[in-house]
């Protein structure tokens, strides 16, 4: 028979969600509350994490901590590290993350090495920095947010896309080399999900192929994949997409990827 899960058990009693004021981090801070597990919250705006945080100590009667700290700085992770170290943490998210659409040529240079600095340096940091606090524990979780982008070469959304491979393969390697220390790890990854980025970033909703998804099923769905999986697709239409990905030609998967691209931003 199998194992009755105890997810506070196992990855409580507090977790560390960054990029919580908006989107999947909110949703995944919301759904861990719900779970009994406190919440330390990492955002750069401020107001937004108070916000959430007094909804979440009213509504679930959880701890809730922010920490308003832009993990695109050099120091930030330290600096996270040390406003944290007396937190008995049993889990991390590490969503923070954005995205630009539309030809890399003409793309800002100072917004792509701020977009690789926050998607691949902070996130890898993150992880460098907790994952020894969850080994000395014997059991935990990462959970580091990726994207469907990151299955194939994604043109007019390139560095973003190359950003979440980036994250996908650190998940992945990640969860076999931790597994034998009691750590679970995961990379979720999403496809169109209802949260401030498409709408930043020109997707027109109604050209999105069955429709963008509800951030709460997308972050239900990568904490219930924790322990089980190394990779979490959420919805079944997205899977489909990927796993139609995989069987493609690598070529062809990208010009598809970036006529999807074209298609949802009405270029």
């Amino acid at each position: 028979m199998a194992r009755v899960r105890d997810f506070q058990g196992d990855y409580g009693p507090w977790a560390l969600v960054t990029g919580a004021s908006s989107g999947i981090g909110e949703a995944l801070a919301r759904e861990l509350a719900a779970r009994g597990v406190s919440v330390a919250i990492v955002a750069r705006r401020k107001e937004r994490l108070a916000e959430l945080a007094a909804g979440l100590r009213r509504d679930h009667g959880v701890g809730a901590v922010e920490l308003a700290i832009d993990l695109s700085d050099e120091i930030a992770i330290d600096e996270l590290d040390a406003r944290t170290r007396d937190l008995p943490i049993g889990l991390v998210a590490a969503n923070a993350g954005f995205g630009d659409k539309g030809p890399f040529l003409t793309a800002d240079r100072a917004q792509l090495a701020r977009m690789i600095d926050l998607n691949c340096r902070a996130t890898a940091l993150l992880c460098h920095a907790f994952a020894p606090r969850l080994l000395a524990r014997g059991r935990g979780g990462l959970l580091i947010t990726s994207s469907t982008a990151a299955f194939q070469g994604t043109p007019r959304t390139a560095v973003y896309a190359a950003t979440k491979a980036f994250d996908l393969l650190l998940a992945e390697a990640l969860h076999f080399e931790l597994a034998p220390h009691g750590v679970d790890v995961v990379a979720l990854c999403p496809g169109g999900t209802d949260t401030e980025g498409p709408a930043r970033t020109g997707v027109d909703p109604a050209k999105v192929p069955l429709g963008l998804m509800n951030p709460r099923d997308v972050a239900r769905d990568g904490l219930d994949a924790l322990g089980r999986r190394a990779i979490v697709v959420p919805g079944a239409h997205n899977r489909l997409s990927v796993l139609a990905t995989r069987a493609l030609p690598r070529g062809v998967a990208s010009q598809l990827a970036g006529r999807m691209i074209r298609r949802v931003t009405g270029e």
